[in-house]
């Protein structure tokens, strides 16, 4: 039959009519087909989309044919000259002789004769109608290229994309909620991205999908979830700047990416996920099949998916990194040993660690909302209360007894809300008896070494001193024996005089150093410590006075008396004493020494010498009982005032020490024990 001018517009109009009734792709176009062939007398027609990357032609519809081919079309020789030639010239093509220069298509027709009508926009080739005439029909190309069809083929592939991205969106809509549900319900990243990850794959008519995220610490990409189960978990990370791996290459872009795969007509699609100013990773599709002229809308259907995941990634990935800061402060404040209680403006307990809840016996949640009056003592509800609001730094002070046994300092700072005002307090109680036994304890091993130490000097000293005595005791004996009996010149007198003299002085620094070995004679009687400060103090009134310096005196008058040699002990004092005024006058200002007497462990007595020097330092202090050591200058002292002192209070069974005063300035102490 051949078709008319007036057939021709009924066919249109039929055309318009079935666009605008809308309905399903393969609907519609199976009735353009029949149209078509109506309107060309046709004996039967394929459809074949161009995919816009690859150029190769599927056929995705037809009519009168008994199977359309499955393979992805590339028209090579003739097929291709034939086509290039419809498509470059935008026309319609009459071909015969299909068996020899179409073969595909003479087999699928049925037809020797076909027409090739191309489908094409401005900016690409949409695909190709071709249309199997019987033979010896009549057939009018350009009333074919003059009619409706090819426009309504083109506007049935266009409504059909629309209609197909309005149901993907709304497919990605429902996949990025269920998603959203699944994540904020569990927090659980991986778990929530294995559903999306298989859904997604349907979506994008993919074969596999795959969340690669991104790892700062290592600079690399890990395979965090997939659509194939076990992927993730056996397949290696890679190095973000490796530039063959495509989830690596696409970390660096800004938009969805499109790699073809001509052996199987699918592409690889990469999408990078990225937050407000960091990569976080990618999204890989392998195997995605595109359909004609919609790589455009797809790559930009997967850059919107991206942007929606990449926000629930960072927002998660943020989330996990306050929870993990959260946990471990959770950690940090149960495991200090302090007591901590943190209290609202009202006095209330809002949190208590285990250290508080274990001191006052009450479980930590069960503490929660009660008033801290009813937990601590009155003296520390009083001392809370006195604090003002706010606090210019945090206050501190001590209690014996707060609320919980032990001796505590306890500390108290402000806390302000979001708003800057007052919202409650954190009162921290450390127990110091620990802190005071181990400082106990250093004093203790501090003077066990020192006394250790100056035990074995004084077994050194002695056994010098001893060697030194006979020799100087013999050259002594000789001198006196002269000087006795005159058996020298005139002349050699004031020189005699003069070696008596120095050799009577080393005797009495070898004496010095006998005492301080603990190998000089005591004679022991019951003396007043009081007393025997008195006498060191009135000796040096004078000195004190002419040096501006201040003396206060703090004596226990009910002081029990000590067995010491009073002569000894007047030495002691008199060493000492002479060292504190020698390091006021050093500051070069008036200055006070305060001595006092008391009672200290059961059975001794504690004297005390404290002055308002410069203190001690600390390389000075391990040593400052050495003998010879000195601090002052050459010819200024011997360095053995200390030493014997020491060695006095030693041979007494006594105990001396020095140290610095918080203060200022240094304080000896000297423990005796009681008659």
């Amino acid at each position: 039959m051949e078709p008319t001018s007036s057939a021709t517009r009924v066919a249109a109009h039929s055309l318009l009519t079935l666009l605008a009734e809308g309905g399903s792709r393969h609907a519609t176009l199976s009735r353009l087909h029949q149209q078509a062939l109506q309107v060309t007398g046709g004996l039967s027609s394929i459809l074949f989309e161009q995919h816009p990357a690859s150029g190769l032609l599927q056929a995705t519809s037809g009519s009168g044919v008994a199977e359309l081919p499955t393979e992805a079309w590339r028209p090579r020789g003739d097929e291709a000259a034939l086509i290039g030639e419809s498509f470059g010239s935008r026309r319609a093509v009459a071909v015969t002789g299909l068996a020899l220069k179409m073969p595909l298509l003479h087999e699928r027709l049925g037809a020797d004769r076909a027409v090739l009508l191309p489908l094409l926009t401005d900016t690409q080739r949409v695909g190709l109608l071709v249309i199997g005439i019987p033979a010896g029909a009549l057939l009018d190309v350009a009333e074919l290229e003059r009619s409706d069809v090819p426009a309504a083929f083109l506007l049935a592939l266009e409504l059909a994309r629309l209609r197909q991205r309005e149901e993907f969106e709304h497919d990605v809509r429902g996949l990025l909620d269920a998603f959203s549900v699944r994540l904020w319900s569990s927090l659980d990243l991986p778990g929530a991205l294995e559903p999306l990850c298989a859904a997604a794959t349907k979506l994008f008519a993919a074969d596999r999908t795959t969340v690669w995220i991104y790892e700062r610490d290592s600079r690399s990409l890990v395979p965090l979830a997939s659509s194939a189960p076990g992927h993730a978990h056996s397949t290696a990370s890679v190095r973000a700047d490796d530039p063959l791996a495509p989830a690596a290459t696409a970390l660096r872009t800004l938009r969805a990416g499109l790699a073809s795969r001509p052996a199987d007509a699918t592409s690889l699609v990469t999408v990078p996920l990225r937050g407000c100013r960091r990569a976080l990773g990618t999204l890989v599709f392998e195997g995605v099949r595109i359909e004609a002229g919609d790589d455009i809308a797809l790559l930009n259907r997967a850059d919107e998916l991206g942007r929606q995941l990449s926000s629930a990634v960072e927002t998660m990935q943020l989330l996990d990194v306050v929870l993990k800061s959260r946990r471990e402060l959770e950690q940090l404040f149960a495991s200090i040993a302090h007591l901590i209680v943190v209290i609202d403006d009202e006095g209330r307990i809002v949190r208590a660690n285990p250290s508080f809840a274990d001191a006052v016996g009450i479980a930590a949640d069960a503490l929660k909302l009660q008033p801290l009056r009813e937990h601590v003592t009155a003296e520390l509800t009083s001392w809370l209360d006195t604090l003002a609001y706010p606090l210019s730094s945090p206050a501190l002070h001590e209690f014996s007894n707060p609320g919980f046994i032990g001796h505590y300092v306890v500390t108290v700072t402000d806390i302000a809300g979001s708003d800057g005002r007052h919202a409650g307090r954190v009162i921290v109680a450390r127990d110091m008896l620990p802190v005071m036994a181990l400082r106990e304890r250093d004093a203790m091993r501090d003077r066990l070494v020192q006394s250790e130490k100056l035990a074995a000097l004084g077994h050194f000293v002695s056994g010098i001193a001893h060697e030194l005595n006979n020799p100087l005791q013999s050259v002594m004996g000789h001198l006196e024996l002269l000087r006795t009996t005159g058996a020298f010149p005139e002349a050699i007198r004031h020189e005699i005089r003069t070696i008596y003299r120095e050799a009577d002085r080393a005797a009495r620094i070898v004496r010095s150093l006998l005492v301080f070995a603990g190998s000089g004679r005591v004679q022991r009687r019951k003396s007043g410590l009081n007393g025997i400060l008195q006498k060191v103090l009135a000796l040096r009134k004078a000195s004190c006075r002419s040096r501006h310096i201040e003396v206060v005196r703090k004596y226990d008058l009910h002081l029990p008396q000590v067995q010491a040699d009073p002569l000894l002990l007047h030495q002691v004092f008199l060493n000492i004493l002479m060292n504190a005024e020698q390091a006021i006058a050093a500051t070069g200002k008036p200055g006070r020494i305060e001595i006092g007497t008391g009672s200290g462990e059961s059975g001794w007595l504690v004297a005390t010498v404290r002055d308002t020097g410069a203190g001690i330092s600390d390389d000075t202090l391990p040593r400052i009982f050495e003998p010879f050591y000195t601090t002052r200058d050459v010819g200024q002292g011997t360095g053995l005032g200390l030493s014997l002192a020491y060695g006095i209070v030693q041979d007494h069974g006594g105990r001396i020490s020095a140290g610095n005063h918080p203060d200022g300035g240094a304080v000896f102490t000297v423990e005796l024990p009681i008659a």
